[in-house]
């Protein structure tokens, strides 16, 4: 990855299964990003005591925030039942980007 990125960072915090919402959202979510304008990468991580994270990186903010509220669309419509709740988001451009040699 090289040239600006744009991250976008949801912080769920009352998740009862982290893994079960990630395996459940990865085909919609995975479908959603893929078709998405300037997708590079998507991460979920289970934080541990019903903390989930989901991390998006674009190229640049509009295509993220286009891609971020189809996804969020996503997990109200299909995911409600897991009551994940309103995410704490964080978003910005991506200052540092080290990687491991290829």
């Amino acid at each position: 990855m090289g040239g600006l990125m744009y991250m976008f960072i949801r912080k769920y915090t009352e998740v009862r299964s982290v893994a079960d919402s990630a395996r459940r959202a990865k085909s919609g979510i995975g479908q959603i990003l893929r078709q998405s304008r300037g997708f590079r990468s998507y991460y979920v991580l289970d934080g541990g005591e019903g903390v989930g994270v989901a991390v998006m990186i674009f190229e640049d903010r509009e295509s993220a925030n286009a891609a971020n509220s189809r996804v969020l669309d996503f997990v109200q419509a299909s995911l409600h039942d897991l009551h994940l709740g309103s995410p704490e988001i964080i978003a910005g451009e991506v200052l540092v980007n080290i990687e491991a040699d290829a």
